[in-house]
């Protein structure tokens, strides 16, 4: 996971073990505070998160969930927190308080994907932030500048690392500083160390660019530090994967600390199974509001040509929501098939490479394991309606969402009457789809988000008006009227 898979990326991703020789060499002198930001993408979440990051880099270990557990510890003469950023979260909802409900669900689904090791700890140092919306971006900033020492944002590529990077540096440190001297009546020591008042800000044009050598003449694993400025210049925001090509550094707070930007690590080559005009497509941009498909018997979803989802339970009815930028369309199982591997070559437009064909794979079977029964039977198990109990309902709702790597997530929902999980048996009761992707890669599942209860259309509520009166016969009536009153 932290090689890359294309020979020619391997330049610009690092290795596990160089991440933890840059680490030892980051901790600036002053300071053996270091914080960590595991930022992971809110579209394709866990599936974007680096494993094992912490046993790997040799990090503090997070806190249990033990009221008398050590709140600091040191490892190697250093305080090495890390903590998991989830960036992009407009992408999730679309508003803040929203976003704000789903921290429980995010919370587990990160329990989930750590493993055992997830199992007994607290995961407080979770947060879900949105460098374009400005959601709790100043919350991270503000914790940023009150730990000090070196920040390094670790995560894989196309996750939001530089754009995040912009909103949470604590521009105008020297300013912060001043006024910390002001509300104190003894200055910290990074205080005196550094720039003046009225240090003149430098020329943003004389400032090292974000292509840095990896390495310096001396050996160095570290590019040299940039001279402090107030509002320095930020790394470069692209959305082609590889544009930070070099640790970036870029110190504030006179010396309190720097925070840097690490190259991404390898997070899948999708986008190298479509066609070059079409690869922009691949990245969710904006807040998908998808349509609702009806996968019958014998159909197949298909997302443009790439991703291919058929039922494999019979007489199963299997509802769609591709949370994706790209096209999908429901058709037979046998013309999606065709349409898939390219054989034989098909009239219907799509976005794959022609030799990507021969190339499809089974990427799993995946169960509709989670009960969504309470949320999706609306008024029936509403308490201001109904009220009934699920336990006394004819059906079970379940659903899972099928995460496609780098591109989004497709929720899938299906009904099964009790009579129907009773006559299977234990263990066939779940509905079970089958996932067909380039080379069997790119795809996970989790429990789902009911992200769709979330966007979708509500019905127009309160008292309807009055209807209008009928016209009809009105002009007829009047003509009857007024030939009556005339003599």
């Amino acid at each position: 996971m932290f090689e890359g898979d294309a020979p020619e990326k391997s330049g610009m991703i690092p290795s596990a073990p160089l991440l933890a020789e840059v680490l030892d060499a980051s901790i600036p002198a002053k300071s053996s505070s270091q914080g960590n930001e595991d930022v992971t993408d809110a579209a394709d979440f866990p599936l974007s998160l680096i494993p094992q990051l912490q046993r790997r880099l040799d990090l503090m270990p997070q806190r249990p969930q033990n009221r008398r557990a050590k709140t600091r510890e040191y490892s190697q003469s250093r305080r090495a927190e890390i903590s998991f950023v989830i960036t992009r979260s407009d992408l999730l909802a679309p508003q803040k308080g929203q976003v704000n409900a789903l921290m429980p669900y995010l919370r587990q689904l990160l329990r989930d994907a750590l493993g055992s090791s997830g199992r007994d700890v607290r995961l407080g140092n979770i947060r879900c932030v949105s460098a374009k919306r400005g959601w709790w971006t100043k919350q991270v900033k503000n914790e940023i500048w009150q730990r000090g020492g070196g920040g390094w944002m670790v995560g894989k590529t196309n996750v939001g690392k530089s754009n995040l990077f912009e909103c949470i540096f604590p521009k105008g440190g020297q300013d912060r500083v001043i006024a910390e001297m002001d509300s104190t009546s003894n200055p910290p020591a990074h205080a005196t160390l550094g720039t003046s008042r009225t240090q003149k800000v430098a020329n943003p044009s004389e400032s090292p660019t974000s292509l840095r050598p990896a390495a310096t003449i001396d050996g160095s694993l570290l590019p040299p530090a940039q001279p402090e400025m107030r509002f320095p210049v930020m790394p470069t925001v692209s959305q082609l994967p590889g544009t930070t090509a070099s640790p970036i550094r870029i110190p504030f707070g006179n010396g309190k600390g720097e925070l840097i930007d690490l190259p991404g690590l390898a997070r899948g080559s999708l986008e190298d199974h479509v066609l070059e005009n079409f690869r922009a497509n691949t990245v969710m941009r904006r807040r998908v509001r998808p349509e609702q498909f009806v996968i019958k018997p014998s159909q197949s979803l298909l997302i443009s040509g790439l991703i291919r989802i058929t039922p494999a339970t019979p007489e199963i009815t299997v509802l769609a929501y591709p949370f994706v930028p790209l096209s999908a369309h429901v058709t037979s199982t046998d013309k999606a098939i065709a349409i898939h591997t390219q054989k034989p070559p098909s009239r219907v437009p799509t976005i794959v490479r022609p030799e990507v064909g021969p190339k499809v794979g089974l990427a799993g079977s995946y169960k509709l394991q989670w009960d969504v029964t309470k949320q999706r039977t609306g008024p029936l198990t509403s308490s201001s309606a109904a009220a009934l109990s699920t336990q006394t309902l004819p059906f079970v709702v379940f659903s899972t969402d099928i995460l496609i790597e780098g591109c989004g997530w497709i929720e899938l929902v299906a009904q099964v009457r009790k009579k129907d999980i009773q006559s299977t048996g234990a263990g066939k009761e779940h509905p079970v789809v089958e996932v067909w992707s380039p080379n069997g890669d790119y795809i996970a599942a989790r429990r789902p988000m009911n992200a769709w209860l979330l966007c979708k259309r509500k019905a127009v509520g309160g008292r309807r008006s009055r209807p209008r009166r009928s016209m009809k016969g009105v002009k007829k009536s009047w003509k009857i009227a007024m030939r009556n009153q005339s003599p």
